[in-house]
C-alpha cells in the first residue's frame, strides 16, 4: 500500500463551498484569510449552524469541513490500524499500531457528519455518542476518544 498524503484543497473550490454554504444559511460571504487552512476551518462552524438549524448542509462545504478534522485527526494519531469513515464525504487511516494493508480493516469506525464535526469539535462526548448508538465501532482499536477533540469549537 502506497502512503497517500493528505489531500491539498484548492482555495478557490473551497471559499466557492463556504460562500454557497454561507448564501444558505442567509449570512454574508466569507470574509476572513484567504488560505485553504483558514477556510476549511471556517467551513466547520458554518456546517454546524445549518445542521442546528435543521438545514441539509451543502454538500461540497460538508464535504471539505468532515475532511478536514479527518486530515487533522490522521495527523494527531498517525498510523493504520484504525479505519474512520464518515460517508459519503471521507475516510482516514490513523492511530499507531498494526497496519492494515488488505481487505477490510480489522478496526473500523463509521459515524455520520454531524456526529463527527460533533465529536470533533468537542460538543458531543465518544460516550454520549456511543450510547446513542451514533457510532458504530468495531475492533478492540476502535475508540479513538483520547484524540478528540480535535477541531474548532463554537461558531
Amino acid at each position: 500500500m502506497v502512503d497517500v498524503p493528505a489531500l491539498k484543497p484548492v482555495p478557490g473550490k473551497v471559499r466557492a463551498a463556504l460562500d454557497a454554504q454561507l448564501s444558505a444559511l442567509d449570512e454574508p460571504a466569507y470574509d476572513g484569510p484567504d488560505t485553504a487552512a483558514a477556510m476549511l476551518t471556517a467551513c466547520v462552524p458554518v456546517v454546524l449552524r445549518a445542521y442546528r438549524r435543521g438545514l441539509r448542509p451543502e454538500r461540497e462545504a460538508a464535504r471539505y469541513a468532515v475532511r478536514h478534522l479527518l486530515d487533522r485527526l490522521a495527523a494527531a494519531a498517525p498510523g493504520r490500524s484504525v479505519e474512520v469513515r464518515v460517508p459519503p464525504y471521507a475516510a482516514v487511516q490513523c492511530v499507531p499500531g498494526p497496519r492494515h494493508t488488505r481487505g477490510t480493516p480489522p478496526n473500523v469506525i463509521e459515524t455520520d457528519g454531524l456526529t463527527w464535526l460533533e465529536l470533533a469539535t468537542g460538543e458531543l462526548s465518544w460516550d454520549d455518542a456511543m450510547a446513542a448508538g451514533r457510532i458504530s465501532a468495531s475492533g478492540s482499536r476502535a475508540d479513538v476518544s483520547e484524540y478528540l477533540p480535535i477541531g474548532p469549537i463554537g461558531g
